[in-house]
């Protein structure tokens, strides 16, 4: 075989693979393909091959260019899990392109919170900061498509947080409930209102939200109310939910003691049959309990907890524990805070006395004074007395006294009889709002960042903290999966071995100190944050490779993923090719 040039009169000459026998005693050839087509350089190799020689070829490192590398680990483990607990499917049965975009929105807020107006850049085919608008198919989304699509979720809320209550719910159950608040920029929605400020940002108007979970602080629930709202007037929405939407006849429902307060028991919870409770009492209620004989300080010379009763509460369980590192702790507080209160009350005092442009008149002084005590809310323990010219102050002992007397006891108030749950198992339900209060620190800080929150619709606000628990969902799922590889513990059932009672400062199991001691895992691997695994799964790539010869159209090709990212991936049962 060989190949020929024929010349093709105006035409460009036709490149022919022809072959050369013997008929008869006489030499003749035949076309077997036309190789016109072929670009120059392929017709030179097959040449060089058909004579018996190796084709030239260009060195392997410029036989193709990297048109582009997007991070793509991290997409590939949170889309993953997003699909494998069929959250896209609660979304929406068929996919489309408004469930897409939600489910955009669901990833990056795991991976990097942002605006909509940035996320639509992210995922942009010339602005992509990874591979997630590639696997969406997003590459040409804007914001204001993202912010239909905000507002069509919002319509589905109601029927997926129901379909999450099926799966995490059952009758019987433990239900969490707290709320917290979150600070506003602006002042054009209705719900942002000026209220007390668990942020600390007191000049910003803000919302307030409360999330459900079950007893594994799992997210079932979210509802934003408006930033004035007080917590107990929220619960009445959360009993009618658990009730009417989710259908569920009995549930105990654990809320702190600045929710579930004696005016919400009577008028919310005792109307709503099948709805128990447990809670807390407050400071002022204990104090009344000690006064009236019902408890005795004496009970936790041997014990940590006792049951009692009070007629004060019939039909009610009361539990009252003490914490001796509680106290140690509110005993130190109090030491400091009643110290900066007599550093300030002195400088007012010294004022009243100095020499020149003294501090005089009793509305000036107590001016003054009512910002010292504002700040470190210990007036109840001075004696103070104001004149026009003076202003002296002294401890007063027994306050003081009254309140180190019940340092680190708390009362635990339940409707739940000893049949359902024992005397302990009451404490650590309680004790469970721990879950609540460490998704309120993902959602608010360390991860999800719901705020600061610059919508103006109150149905945009109320969207954006669903995308945020659902969110939620994703990474709380993720690190259950993957806490053999952080610093979370996943051994809690030796970790709760190592409890010497429930009243006592929750331990780590030994696995997990050890992994916090060594910085490794039992597979000698780093240890990770939830937040630093993803930037380690992130450094896996979705490369687009381009082979010189232009007749190869590009392909994408995904970085080999080391041994840790391997272990993770198996962990969270996913596969880096979406």
């Amino acid at each position: 075989m060989y190949v020929v040039d024929i010349p093709n009169r105006n035409s460009p000459p036709a490149t022919l693979l022809r072959e050369s026998y013997r008929e008869n005693g006489k030499v003749k050839n035949r076309t077997l393909a036309n190789l016109s087509q072929w670009p120059r350089h392929k017709i030179e190799a097959l040449k060089a091959v058909l004579k018996g020689s190796t084709p030239q070829t260009r060195p392997l490192d410029q036989a193709f260019d990297v048109l582009r590398s997007l991070p793509h680990g991290h997409v590939a483990g949170v889309l993953g899990t997003l699909r494998g607990v069929e959250l896209d499917t609660l979304l929406a049965r068929r996919r489309s392109r408004q469930r897409e975009m939600c489910v955009a929105m669901i990833v990056e807020r795991v991976l990097d919170p942002r605006s909509k107006l940035a996320l639509a850049r992210s995922l942009g085919e010339k602005t992509a900061l990874d591979s997630l608008g590639e696997v969406l198919h997003l590459s040409d989304v804007d914001e204001d498509e993202l912010y239909a699509a905000m507002d069509w979720l919002l319509t589905r809320q109601e029927r997926i947080e129901t379909a999450l209550a099926k799966r995490h719910l059952a009758e019987g159950t433990l239900v969490l409930y707290d709320v917290t608040s979150t600070y506003f920029e602006g002042r054009c929605c209705p719900l942002a209102r000026r209220g007390h400020s668990r942020d600390g940002r007191f000049d910003r108007p803000q919302i307030v939200f409360g999330l459900l979970t079950n007893a594994e602080g799992c997210p079932v629930a979210t509802e934003v109310f408006e930033g004035n709202t007080g917590d107990p007037k929220t619960v009445l929405s959360q009993v009618k939910k658990l009730r009417e939407r989710f259908g569920l006849e009995r549930v105990v429902l654990v809320g702190d003691r600045g929710m579930i307060t004696s005016a919400r028991i009577e008028e919310d919870l005792r109307s709503a049959s099948g709805i128990e409770w447990i809670t807390a009492l407050r400071g002022p209620a204990i104090r009344k309990l000690v006064q009236a004989g019902s408890l005795d300080v004496s009970l936790f010379d041997e014990r940590d907890l006792a049951e009692i009763s009070s007629p004060d509460y019939p039909g009610e369980r009361l539990v009252v524990c003490r914490n001796p590192l509680l106290a140690a702790e509110r005993k130190r507080k109090r030491e400091e805070l009643l110290g900066a209160t007599e550093k300030q009350l002195e400088k007012i005092a010294t004022a009243t006395q100095r020499p020149r442009n003294r501090l005089r008149g009793k509305d000036r002084i107590g001016l003054r004074l009512g910002r010292v005590l504002g700040r470190f809310k210990m007036g109840k323990h001075f004696q103070l007395t104001i004149t026009d010219d003076s202003f002296t102050y002294r401890r007063n002992p027994s306050s003081i006294a009254k309140e180190a007397a019940l340092d680190g006891i708390y009362v635990i108030r339940t409707s739940v009889s000893t049949q359902q749950l024992s005397t302990e198992d009451t404490v650590l339900s309680y004790k469970r709002l721990a879950q609540v209060e460490r998704a309120f620190r993902s959602l608010k800080t360390v991860d999800l960042k719901v705020r600061p929150i610059y919508h103006r619709l109150a149905d945009r606000v109320r969207s954006h903290v669903f995308i945020c628990m659902l969110a939620y969902y994703v990474e709380w799922h993720m690190r259950r999966a993957l806490a053999p590889m952080l610093f979370d513990d996943d051994d809690k059932e030796a970790a709760a071995r190592r409890r010497s009672s429930p009243v006592a400062k929750a331990r780590r199991s030994e696995k997990a100190e050890q992994k916090a001691y060594t910085k490794l895992t039992a597979e000698a691997e780093p240890v990770h944050s939830f937040r630093t695994l993803l930037q380690d799964l992130a450094t896996l790539a979705r490369n687009r490779i381009q082979p010189k010869d232009g007749s190869v159209e590009p392909f994408d090709i995904l970085t080999t993923p080391t041994p840790l990212q391997q272990r993770a991936f198996d962990l969270l049962r996913v596969t880096p090719r979406l």
